[in-house]
């Protein structure tokens, strides 16, 4: 069995992605509670969320026809140095003690737009970097990184804010950028294509499993995002939240790493089907489940986010033509994501007029139903891994 590892490209890649992840992890714990302690507000924080999940949407398939038609080395430096500045400015704020819901709207705004650049030129990069048949043992490493800088950054952050504040914690994350920046400068440009955007919307609409879990995941969003990261901080209290975001972290390292060896048949319903641990983390919190409980759950969501993660990359990268790869998963994410600034705004007015545990336990059960419609599809069903077509 060959290791993706072998391949130096690949090394730099990982590396990259590692210090980058590992601060951009630390951010949002950050973050969070930077606007909560100023402000005293959630609906703020859903504002700032919110800002930088809009521009990503307009942004994202224009970071698709990008991402095939130059280098995506050239656009993941580019994006890192970006991110760098974003963040070293919101450190200022905070360390400045001027915080302002405009500018840190704006700045996040900001960040989205670069990320709307970055998703789909690290999808398609991947597939430049090892062979086919390495593809999901890739993505598992990939993941493996991915999540075990969700268990230590929320916690490392949580220490971090504690001691020296949000300002130095975000900093951190400006540093991490940076750093990506300069492992990711030692890859090869890949060759660059030159086809339309148009083509990647043709080659979406024709492909009934990509399609299919493409909405599922846009209902899973509007379901979860809102009541896990607008109302789960309040419900769960901060020292409990930081647990269960670091406990979910655990779950998806461990299922990464377990994807590394495991050989499905039936990768995408695999993940599909599992997807569904997702929602049990909002029914602890709206029945009101004890602690250990939710970070039971927390555990069990992160292994059935790792593995419909790593199934749904893996079964792209395996089944579409690297050509358009970068543009179709830019509308993958544009419309899977596109109800997450909804389900952001909503979820604060939604709890005020119903109640915050009222509203979580809906979202688990709209969650878990989005979760398996996918399955209704005999191609999402059937689509074998490990073969093209």
């Amino acid at each position: 069995m060959n290791s993706p590892l072998r391949r130096p490209a690949f090394r730099y890649f990982m590396a990259g992605r590692l210090v980058s992840l590992l601060g951009s992890s630390m951010a949002p714990v950050a973050l969070a509670f930077a606007v909560l302690d100023a402000s005293g507000d959630p609906s703020q924080l859903g504002v700032v969320l919110t800002a930088r999940m809009v521009p990503m949407l307009c942004f994202v398939l224009v970071g698709g026809a990008v991402a095939d038609r130059v280098s995506r080395r050239t656009v993941l430096d580019a994006t890192n140095a970006g991110g760098a500045a974003a963040q070293g400015a919101v450190a200022v704020l905070l360390l400045t003690h001027n915080y302002s819901l405009l500018l840190i709207s704006v700045l996040s705004a900001a960040n989205g737009i670069l990320d709307a650049f970055t998703s789909p030129a690290l999808r398609g990069l991947v597939p430049e970097l090892v062979e086919k048949d390495e593809l999901r043992r890739a993505n598992a490493l990939l993941s493996s990184v991915r999540n075990g800088t969700k268990i230590v950054g929320p916690a490392v952050a949580g220490v971090l804010v504690a001691v020296v504040g949000s300002g130095p914690t975000i900093a951190v994350d400006a540093v991490s950028y940076l750093a990506a920046a300069v492992l990711l400068g030692r890859l090869r440009a890949g060759s660059p294509t030159a086809l339309v955007v148009r083509r990647g919307w043709r080659e979406f609409r024709s492909i009934r499993w990509v399609w299919a879990v493409t909405l599922s995941s846009a209902l899973m969003n509007l379901a979860q995002t809102g009541a896990w990261q607008v109302l789960g901080p309040p419900l769960a209290g901060a020292k409990l939240w930081g647990f269960a975001l670091s406990v979910r972290g655990l779950g998806l390292l461990v299922m990464s790493a377990l994807m590394y060896r495991l050989v499905v048949r039936h990768l995408l319903r695999t993940g599909q089907l599992l997807s569904a641990l997702g929602a049990l983390p909002l029914l602890a919190l709206g029945v009101g489940w004890e602690p250990i409980w939710l970070l039971l759950a927390a555990f069990a969501a992160g292994v059935g986010f790792s593995i419909s993660g790593i199934s749904w990359d893996t079964s792209l990268q395996e089944h579409i033509d690297r050509g358009v790869l970068s543009r179709l998963a830019s509308i993958d994410d544009l419309l899977s994501y596109v109800a997450i600034p909804v389900g952001l705004l909503v979820a604060g007015p939604l709890a005020d007029r119903f109640g915050a545990r009222l509203v979580t336990l809906v979202a688990a059960i709209v969650y878990t139903a989005a979760a398996w419609s996918a399955l209704l599809f005999k191609e999402v069903r059937e689509l074998p891994h490990g073969s093209g077509g």
